[in-house]
């Protein structure tokens, strides 16, 4: 699979890497009582050693900006990355409330998957909501996390060949 090939498969979303989940979960404990807000984003699960087809949540991504206050984060959608496809969103609701609120269903638009973190932030202190604000079931996957870093570790070589194979593809 070429560098970019897991950023943008489309295809079934099987879970989120536990220690992900424990990053949002951290993350949202440490901005109370503020909100926290941020993107999904997800590794091609055989990229993770698992023998199926689909995409696991992977990433957190915060975007350079964000303010919060105690009942509301807002992104500024022009730091957004232009190539970041999100599987979806992670906020945290200091009050506790594991439903999308009016103002959560109206930002659910885009992705498959919203979860909501509530106070006071425990491994079952949240719930994943689909673009509808119906419930949705999310497994909690057992995984190794790609490092970060070597999301960044290639070349411009390396890009090169990746836009020549999706080239390939579409023709």
């Amino acid at each position: 699979m070429g560098l970019f090939g897991s950023l943008f498969r489309s295809s079934e979303l099987l879970g989120i890497a536990s220690e992900t989940l424990e990053f949002a979960l951290e993350a949202s404990e440490d901005a109370h009582p503020n909100e926290y807000m941020g993107f999904l984003r997800g590794t091609d699960a055989r990229d993770l050693g698992l023998d199926r087809d689909g995409t696991v949540i992977t990433d957190v991504v915060v975007i350079p900006g964000t303010e919060s206050n105690p009942v509301s984060a807002t992104v500024k959608t022009s730091m957004k990355p232009n190539d970041m496809k999100s599987l979806g969103s992670v906020h945290s609701h200091p009050n506790g409330a594991l439903r999308p609120s009016d103002a959560d269903l109206a930002t659910f638009g885009s992705g498959d998957v919203h979860i909501i973190i509530g106070a006071p932030y425990g491994r079952t202190d949240w719930r994943a909501f689909d673009r509808n604000g119906d419930p949705r079931d999310l497994d909690v996957l057992d995984v190794a996390v790609p490092d970060a870093e070597d999301f960044f570790d290639f070349t411009q070589m390396d890009i090169d060949d990746e836009l020549r194979r999706d080239d390939d593809l579409r023709r």
